[in-house]
């Protein structure tokens, strides 16, 4: 245990004037220092033998502390009336003796109670014991007793009392540095378990990916219980046992106990967002800036003292880097987009490995909309087309535009980039169908995702139209030999030749379109519905209307026109050989 310090009375090495002659208040002095003699004297700190003063009955207790209390009322008499007297020397000896008694009380109770004073139990219990408030000076037993109560409220009552008179005689030095010693540990113990570490910048630095992401992991779990339970429920028990009458003691007591795990805590993820800038860090570290934001009140109230400063310093700090490091991500994404240099066609026309990864990481993105509003925000923007898009708030210029600006101009740039892509196919059919298929993937990702919240059913309702628009131009193109082929009155000696070209230019067709694909199965359907409606029905008719005996001139039945294409558009699809030559993308991560 802590070493008690000593307090010394300095007499004036004058010659001493004669006493003054005896009043009823010297007496009544006299009987204070009796009395304290007596309770103090039986719970002497240097008998071994001697119960804990604090237990089950709190009346000695009130009596003990209430001795203490007038023999510092007397001695302060004493000091005044004779600073030389042999009774302020007897009182000044049974006041060491107390307060060493005290002390062994309060790193008992501590030491005792660790269990019992965890974050939890402080946080349920701080209402209940504050009904032993700063306003009762005189308090009874059974504002200890506390029917049905915790022990966590029955000894933060005790701990408070003691605190009251040790801070009261002189003695908060001693006092203060029992509870830090005590409580510091309890914190970082903790802290331990939750697995905060103190790293150093080099320390993260060299961590590979997926050590780093486990470490993030656990600091997300951590930085909500640390917050919410363990740093509010210490400062609830400083505030109460140290709250009164000098607030500053709670304050740099606090300071003392929670700083440096505080310290550890907030400044891991400025260390991360300090680290080399990869795509796959983008999520976690939107997950640590979203942890700060959801508890950046509690923090800013918890660490509001002056002592704490350095503690609010290093939070602001981290939230700052993780706000650069998500906005230089943002920028080198960007740039690995329209650095994508492939140029190995699709097979088939599918969805280009491009599209794929930029809209699936553009998605993540999108779950994290609040906390990416607040890090764009004032953040230059390259203007968009106003034929392109416009955000429904972008009059107000508040941060739900400048997010969806931000994201649509994302997804423009890959749309740029496949308008290139589409350009290496030699068939112009297999040119629209590729931009249709990309673009509806694009379109149903917006839909089935947070970024059809964030860029509004304006800019669906548009990318919808331009699929039906690369559709149509593909239906043009690729049966361009077929449809002329079908007139509206043939006559009956043109019927066979004509029966004959179609036929030729639908086989051709279908031939060359097996081979295409169309990914999503919705769009596919209403490719082929929309191409047997201009094929087959007039198909249909021209056979009624020619047929000769049981047979057509045609050369096969209107079935097997349906047959055909219904073998059209499901060819392989994407090649292995055709990859995203960018970034490696991101791990799928639950939130």
């Amino acid at each position: 245990m802590p070493k008690m310090g000593l307090r010394n009375i300095f007499f004036s090495k004058t010659t001493p004037l004669p006493p003054p002659s005896r009043t009823f208040s010297d007496s009544l002095m006299d009987e204070n220092i009796e009395t304290a003699r007596s309770l103090i004297s039986k719970w002497d700190p240097n008998n071994s033998a001697s119960a804990p003063l604090f237990r089950n009955t709190r009346q000695e207790a009130k009596q003990y502390l209430d001795a203490v209390v007038s023999l510092q009322t007397t001695m302060q008499y004493l000091v005044a009336r004779d600073s030389s007297s042999l009774s302020l020397i007897q009182a000044q000896s049974l006041m060491q003796l107390a307060m060493n008694r005290l002390q062994m009380e309060f790193y008992r109770i501590l030491t005792q109670n660790r269990d019992n004073l965890d974050p939890e139990s402080v946080a349920s219990t701080d209402r209940r014991s504050s009904s032993v408030s700063d306003d009762d000076d005189d308090f009874s037993e059974d504002d200890f007793r506390f029917a049905g109560d915790s022990v966590s409220t029955v000894a933060m009552a005790d701990l408070k009392a003691i605190a009251e008179c040790m801070v009261s005689a002189g003695y908060r030095k001693e006092c203060v540095k029992v509870y830090i010693l005590m409580r510091k540990s309890v914190v970082d113990e903790a802290l331990y378990h939750l697995g905060v570490e103190r790293l150093s910048f080099s320390q993260v630095q060299k961590m590979d990916w997926e050590t780093l992401h486990s470490k993030i992991k656990c600091w997300l779990n951590a930085v909500k219980i640390a917050v919410r339970t363990l740093f509010h429920a210490e400062k609830t028990l400083c505030d109460y046992v140290f709250g009164s009458p000098e607030r500053m003691i709670a304050e740099s007591c606090f300071a003392a106990v929670c700083r440096e795990g505080a310290a550890s805590l907030f400044g891991f993820p400025e260390n991360v967002a300090r680290c080399k800038k990869t795509p796959e860090k983008m999520f976690r570290t939107l997950d640590m800036y979203e942890a700060m934001s959801e508890n950046w009140n509690q923090i800013a109230s918890i660490f509001s003292s002056e002592p704490t400063s350095s503690v609010r310093s290093q939070a602001t700090a981290s939230l700052v880097k993780l706000g650069e490091a998500v906005r230089t991500m943002l920028t080198d994404f960007e740039s690995a987009i329209q650095k994508e240099s492939s140029r190995i066609p699709v097979p088939g026309g599918g969805i280009h490995p491009l599209t794929r990864y930029v809209m699936n990481y553009i998605a993540f993105l999108a779950d994290y909309r609040d906390a990416l509003a607040d890090i764009v925000a004032g953040w230059p923007q390259n203007p968009l087309p106003e034929s392109y898009y416009r955000s429904p708030d972008r009059e107000e210029k508040n941060r739900s535009s400048e997010i969806a600006e931000r994201i649509a101009w994302l997804i423009l740039v890959v749309l740029c980039k496949l308008d290139g892509k589409a350009e290496l196919y030699k068939d112009v059919a297999l040119s629209y169908l590729f931009l249709a298929n990309n673009m509806q993937y694009v379109v149903v990702k917006v839909r089935k995702s947070n970024l059809g919240f964030i860029l509004g059913e304006e800019w669906l309702t548009k990318h919808e139209a331009k699929v039906k628009e690369y559709v149509s131009k593909y239906e043009r193109v690729g049966w361009s030999k077929a449809f002329p082929l079908l007139p509206e009155n043939p006559t009956p000696e043109e019927a066979r030749g004509i029966f004959e070209s179609f036929n030729a230019a639908f086989h051709e067709a279908c031939r060359v379109q097996s081979t295409w694909v169309v990914p999503d199965p919705n769009l596919r359907e209403e490719i082929k519905a929309s191409i047997g409606l201009k094929l087959v029905a007039r198909y249909k008719e021209m056979c009624g209307k020619y047929r000769v005996g049981s047979e057509t001139v045609s050369g096969f039945w209107s079935e097997d026109m349906e047959h055909y294409l219904g073998e059209i558009l499901c060819g392989s699809g994407e090649s292995r050989s055709v990859s995203w030559r960018g970034p490696s993308p991101p791990p799928i991560v639950a939130k």
